[in-house]
């Protein structure tokens, strides 16, 4: 990534932090070249402080570090939007944001996070994981665990369990990422086949 440190005084490129599962805006700091390669070397995002005139990796003192996901520049390479995962609060302040919002993703938003996590099963398979053993014995047995969990969520349904409706309703749904995931598709792919149809 080629990034034009010129253009503000000092060599510095603002970095807007945002919280990659959240979506939420978390601060904004400035980066001078030793920061950028610092950050990019350690996984930490590190700033150049303006007012201590050194670098400055979020959390040295507090332990609330900024554990980056992903960096992007924008169109013109002098401004940089940080993914991270937080670890505590992000203000000095105390609060999540420098804008004093909560930092707080919808639950929905753990689909996702679930989707990933099958998915780096898949990849790594590691010995004694459940979701590892579905993969092995392949498509029949996931296919035919999403048809148990389908059963028994309607049959909790017409009982009105509504307690034990949710948690075969969650086995369900856990049961259908895995044979999507190894389908090659993610939850994502219902989720944009419903808006379609939304339409």
């Amino acid at each position: 990534m080629e990034l034009n440190f010129s253009k503000l005084a000092g060599d510095l490129l603002p970095a807007v932090i945002q919280d990659d599962i959240t979506g939420k805006v978390l601060m904004l700091g400035f980066m001078n070249k030793e920061a950028y390669d610092k950050t990019m070397a350690t996984n930490l995002v590190t700033f150049y402080s303006r007012t201590k005139n050194r670098l400055w990796t979020k959390g040295e003192e507090s332990g609330n570090y900024l554990n980056v996901v992903s960096i992007k520049s924008d169109c013109d390479n002098d401004t940089l939007l940080i993914k991270v995962n937080p670890v505590g609060p992000v203000c000095h302040k105390g609060t999540d944001t420098c804008w004093g919002e909560e930092n707080k993703s919808e639950d929905v938003m753990f689909l996702k996070l679930l989707q990933d996590f099958i998915d780096e099963r898949k990849r790594l398979m590691p010995k004694g994981s459940y979701t590892t053993s579905l993969f092995e014995d392949g498509i029949s047995r996931m296919a035919q665990k999403v048809g148990e969990e389908a059963i028994e969520t309607v049959i909790e349904a017409m009982a009105n369990n509504d307690e034990r409706l949710l948690y075969e309703a969650s086995d369900l749904v856990y049961h259908l990422i895995v044979l999507l995931s190894h389908k090659g598709y993610r939850i994502e792919d219902i989720a944009r086949e419903l808006k379609k149809r939304h339409k």
